[in-house]
């Protein structure tokens, strides 16, 4: 299986072993790492069977306003921004993700923030015959669930967890 990390974070495939599979004909992305899993098996040509986005960062709903607000208190301190945004990623749970953690950029954030997930590109990757499988929690205090949920759900099986954060824990 071939797996995209989240933003500012690496290896934390580990703590999703619920939700993951063990196949070469499998690619899964968490987070800013849906955005990417999705975007490499849509310009792959490889044989590729499943895709598995775990809470899938989505922000296309959001104002310009906010998505200024988050680089803006990123820039003026990279390491407070990601201290409560891992936080803001474990909740509900009390899981330390200091172990995974990893240095994110200023572009990775603007990249993650703006990025619009495309209908059409998800049905292509339906008609190629891609199994596309969305994780998410309804707890979420990363993206709004359940916009998110209103959105892939008309398009994908969506798997929504109650009382689980972004984390899915």
């Amino acid at each position: 299986m071939k797996y995209f990390n989240g933003f500012s974070l690496s290896n934390e495939e580990k703590c999703f072993k619920e939700q993951l599979v063990d196949s070469d004909y499998c690619v899964a992305g968490f987070s800013y790492g849906a955005q990417q899993a999705f975007e490499y098996v849509y310009n792959s040509s490889k044989r590729i069977d499943r895709l598995i986005l775990l809470s899938p960062a989505f922000f296309q709903d959001h104002k310009k306003s906010f998505i200024k607000t988050q680089l803006r208190y990123y820039k003026v301190d990279s390491k407070a921004y990601t201290e409560q945004f891992l936080k803001n990623v474990a909740y509900p749970s009390k899981i330390d993700l200091e172990p995974y953690l990893s240095s994110g950029t200023v572009e990775e954030l603007e990249s993650l923030l703006t990025y619009t997930w495309d209908v059409e590109k998800i049905l292509e990757l339906k008609e190629r015959g891609v199994s596309i499988e969305v994780f998410m929690g309804e707890e979420d205090k990363i993206v709004d669930a359940s916009k998110s949920f209103e959105f892939f759900s008309t398009l994908v099986t969506v798997y929504l967890f109650k009382d689980r954060g972004h984390l899915l824990h």
